[in-house]
């Protein structure tokens, strides 16, 4: 049996999983729910609360588990599940990986931190204003498709007037993206702005962050230098020089 709420804006569903889950379970109760949400919304966020006499799926259910992942594979922006059997938390671990959206396992002690990680936002992106043409983007935490939309918000007011701009890219504090979509999320904003662009400055600590700067050389077309996490008053100095 599956159980569907959804909270009052309709982009978060919350569902409760009892008994045995059947396919007709999917197509008359969380398909038509999910397929609502997504009608008003780009992505839906899926909170799973799995009862402890939750048995498993019918053969049927398992499909239609399998058509619903695939038919809306880009619809999902957040999941996680609260339960408390090990082959659950194995499963949905073990599919985690290849999701096109971050995925979190909880016990179902743990149900109101699930609900909170559902809710709130992983990351920020801050645009700070460094004077002339300069501007700083800080990364910070794991970052997820919404904070990209209020950064190029924020990036486009930052930038009216000006000719071009020279970019400080802050990663001391960046943890990575929450999926891919919030991946593509950050080339959607690199494309639209590299026009305007001079020159870029990377801060980091991390090896893959260096390994980016020298992919971004070439996906911007423009100069770009990578200074170490302690160095960030020299790269906002050669920023700003020349």
């Amino acid at each position: 049996m599956i159980t569907v709420h959804t909270n009052s804006d309709g982009a978060l569903i919350e569902v409760e999983l009892s008994g045995e889950v059947t396919s007709s379970d999917y197509s008359e109760t969380l398909v038509p729910a999910i397929e609502a949400a997504l009608a008003d919304h780009d992505t839906v966020r899926l909170l799973a609360v799995v009862q402890p006499e939750f048995k498993g799926y019918d053969l049927g259910a398992a499909w239609a588990d399998t058509k619903l992942g695939l038919s809306h594979w880009r619809g999902f922006d957040r999941i996680a599940v609260a339960a408390d059997q090990g082959w659950v938390q194995t499963s949905i671990r073990l599919a985690a990986p290849i999701l096109p959206c971050p995925v979190q396992v909880f016990e179902l002690s743990e149900l109101e931190a699930a609900r909170r990680w559902i809710r709130e936002s992983l990351g920020a992106i801050h645009v700070i204003d460094l004077g002339g043409s300069c501007v700083q983007v800080s990364l910070l935490g794991k970052l997820d498709p919404e904070e990209y939309g209020h950064a190029e918000v924020d990036l486009d007011n930052l930038l009216v007037g000006k000719d071009g701009f020279r970019l400080l890219v802050d990663l001391r504090e960046f943890d990575g993206w929450q999926g891919l979509t919030a991946l593509a999320s950050h080339f959607q904003l690199v494309r639209k702005h590299v026009g305007l662009l001079d020159r870029a400055a990377i801060v980091g600590n991390k090896a893959w962050q260096h390994m980016a700067r020298k992919a971004a050389s070439h996906i911007l077309g423009t100069r770009t230098q990578f200074f170490p996490s302690d160095e960030i008053e020299n790269a906002k100095s050669w920023l700003a020089a020349g």
